[in-house]
């Protein structure tokens, strides 16, 4: 007896998190010297939510396998493709083929997308505190997009830690969204320049101050960042069971 679903309708029943589907390299941008665009077109492209990640996979001549998961720093939409922002790293082997050797055309695998805890859309709600190390701003990036995109006003704080502004990933989109969009604010910390230092509980607080009590916390970077990160919101006041953290490196 048919169970009345096309192969065709099996197919895409299945869950997308457990498939390798094809991808094609399509633009490759340099960023800031450490970090590079990469815009991928694949059949998943579209179906993320905004901070959910993929998983990139690459096989040599001989067969030899390297994956690596990356963030998703682009929003749905019509395109057909994807936006990785990749920051190329010593040893990498994933990274440094994207940041040394990517051309136009070349193939590579995705699976994905990955992260449903960790993600947002406007229906979510607010308001939205979120802190980025380094590239783990990415994943943030991808949820300011999407206010952005569905034109919502929802009181929004990023706080991005990073070593120096030449290294900031997208500060002149972010800063021209701190300039331009209603109840955003971005607040960004160099450590290695000037004398604004370390995210400290003053920091926490005056972003609590700007947008209010926060319905949904995401924190990203390395653990160095996000533990103490993390304590210092807790430690404002923000309940624990509403922070939600993605972790890399040490």
């Amino acid at each position: 007896m048919s169970s009345g679903i096309s192969e065709i309708e099996a197919a895409s029943a299945e869950p997308i998190v457990f498939r390798w589907y094809e991808a094609e390299v399509a633009a490759v941008t340099v960023v800031t010297p450490r970090v590079k665009s990469v815009r991928l077109r694949c059949a998943i492209a579209g179906r993320q939510r905004a901070g959910q990640h993929v998983d990139v996979r690459l096989t040599a001549e001989d067969g030899y396998r390297a994956s690596r998961s990356y963030s998703v720093a682009s929003v749905p939409d019509e395109s057909g493709t994807l936006e990785l922002l990749v920051e190329g790293l010593p040893d990498g082997e994933v990274s440094g083929w994207f940041f040394d050797s990517a051309e136009v055309g070349d193939k590579l695998e995705l699976r994905g997308p990955i992260g449903g805890s960790f993600s947002w859309d406007a229906p979510d709600g607010g308001p939205l505190l979120l802190a980025g190390g380094g590239s783990g701003v990415v994943p943030l990036l991808a949820m300011l997009r999407r206010r952005a995109q569905v034109a919502s006003d929802i009181p929004a704080v990023l706080i991005y830690s990073v070593r120096t502004r030449a290294e900031a990933i997208a500060l002149d989109e972010l800063e021209a969204r701190d300039r331009d969009e209603p109840n955003f604010s971005l607040l960004l910390r160099t450590t290695r320049e000037g004398e604004e230092g370390r995210i400290d509980a003053a920091l926490v607080r005056y972003a609590l101050d700007r947008i209010g009590a926060p319905r949904k916390v995401f924190l990203c970077g390395s653990n160095r960042f996000v533990s103490p990160a993390a304590d210092l919101i807790v430690a404002a006041g923000v309940p624990a069971t509403i922070v939600r953290t993605e972790r890399f490196g040490e």
